[in-house]
């Protein structure tokens, strides 16, 4: 294997990838799979997760129906990940949702749901693994925080506040953890083509503003996270440590 091999290669590793059946999750569970990591595949759309799994192979891929808000999640999960591959080295944090509503508008059903999904989840799932990855010293957690961990954004109150504390959560536990040998970051997407964004793509006019403020000119794809997902689960990432990442085309550099 060449150094640069070497950098990339997970090679034995196994990871969990919440929320991939589509979109960000499934593109960071092919690029981890290619990579050579066995993959636990987690999500609530079975049928999308076998999709997954049939392109990846059984061989080296888990798939659990779960929804990450659940209490006894996070640690089935692992479970589960420890008994098919022996262990667990990489968390991405990736499942979340978003409601849009003003905010005199929204619904106390509607905050919470985000908050839980988004924020709680993450720190749930993350203590989960960290108790493990503590034991073994060693681990890569990848949360998956937003733009709007900078931005307040419009319509997205919820939405904003849980990834604001994505961003300051990816911090907190780096500052606890790093001693143990393992790295926690995140990565903030921009505005990439997911289901989470079909409502702005389908607006016209509020789809050219973006564009016009997006300096490389186009929506991302989920594959454009691929890359910064693999990085941050790699040996190549050894000396980071609580960043937040954006990967959003040069939107808040403009």
């Amino acid at each position: 294997m060449s150094y640069l091999e070497s950098l990339f290669s997970l090679e034995g590793k196994t990871a969990i990838i919440t929320g991939a059946s589509r979109g960000l999750g499934r593109a960071s569970a092919e690029a981890l799979s290619a990579a050579g990591a066995n993959v636990v595949l987690v999500g609530r759309d079975t049928q999308a997760l076998q999709e997954v799994q049939s392109k990846i192979g059984e061989k080296r891929s888990l798939l659990l129906t779960l929804d990450v808000k659940e209490p006894q999640s996070a640690i089935s999960a692992i479970t589960s990940s420890i008994d098919r591959f022996g262990g667990l080295d990489i968390l991405i944090n990736n499942a979340g949702i978003i409601r849009r509503a003003a905010a005199i508008d929204y619904s106390a059903h509607d905050w919470y749901d985000v908050i839980d999904t988004d924020l709680n989840a993450v720190f749930s799932w993350a203590q989960a693994a960290g108790k493990v990855m503590i034991e073994q010293g060693s681990g890569k957690i990848v949360n998956v925080a937003s733009l709007l961990s900078f931005q307040g954004g419009l319509n997205i109150a919820a939405y904003a506040a849980a990834k604001g504390g994505v961003a300051q959560l990816t911090k907190a536990l780096a500052n606890e953890w790093a001693k143990y040998n393992i790295n926690v970051n995140a990565i903030a997407p921009g505005y990439i083509r997911t289901n989470a964004t079909a409502a702005l793509r389908a607006d016209n006019d509020r789809s050219k503003q973006i564009l016009s403020r997006i300096p490389a000119g186009r929506w991302g794809e989920p594959e454009d996270i691929a890359g910064a997902v693999l990085y941050l689960s790699s040996p190549a990432s050894d000396y980071m440590n609580g960043h937040i990442l954006a990967v959003d085309g040069g939107w808040l550099a403009y």
